[in-house]
């Protein structure tokens, strides 16, 4: 537990101790998956599991581990008979969050860009632009472009060697053309680009 509580902000690692001790549920620090930040998982005959990115940094780790004791909490409720990010989850998720959303564990702008994101949880934070952003300001390796920045027509690689050329900004999302296939492909704005 307590190599668990140091990735978490110093603010809220009591809080968060607490919480877990209720809980009775295991919590695995994990290597970087590019997939996703965390994920609980339930199991009829054993403890229900929550992993989290070791990767993640301290507000960001707490954000994904508190969506995830949610799901926890929706699942001792309800079982398997609600949607896992509906009404239930979304409702689960404020109750979780709003002993910690305060500044002293949560930095401005972040604390008010989540305060705002809490009105409508999303199943992901990386839907909510502008929580996304607050939270990268915090990651260790700070210099990046992300491929809402760069002009349309540019072309630009991503982390697996992949090369595209940026077309359009759709509502939400960037149109891009991958440069080997010729598929369209959409970017989420604050996806992480190779200029080249």
């Amino acid at each position: 537990m307590d190599t668990l509580l140091t990735y978490v902000p110093k603010a809220a690692q009591a809080q968060i101790k607490l919480l877990l001790e209720e809980s009775q549920i295991e919590v695995l620090v994990t290597k970087q998956r590019l997939s996703k930040h965390g994920d609980f998982r339930f199991y009829p005959n054993k403890n229900p599991i929550i992993t989290v990115n070791n990767s993640l940094n301290p507000f960001r780790f707490l954000i994904t581990l508190l969506h995830e004791l949610a799901h926890f909490r929706v699942s001792k409720q309800y079982g398997n008979k609600v949607k896992p990010h509906g009404p239930e989850w979304k409702q689960a998720y404020r109750e979780t969050l709003l002993p910690f959303l305060n500044p002293s564990v949560f930095p401005d702008p972040i604390c008010s860009i989540l305060a705002k994101h809490m009105k409508n949880p999303k199943a992901s934070t990386d839907r909510d632009f502008d929580l996304v952003m607050a939270l990268k300001g915090y990651d260790e390796n700070c210099e990046r472009t992300y491929i809402f920045e760069i002009e349309d027509g540019l072309i630009f690689s991503i982390s697996n060697g992949r090369r595209f050329e940026k077309i359009k900004k759709r509502r939400k999302r960037i149109e891009c053309r991958e440069i080997e296939t010729g598929k369209i492909y959409l970017f989420s704005p604050h996806a992480e680009v190779i200029l080249e």
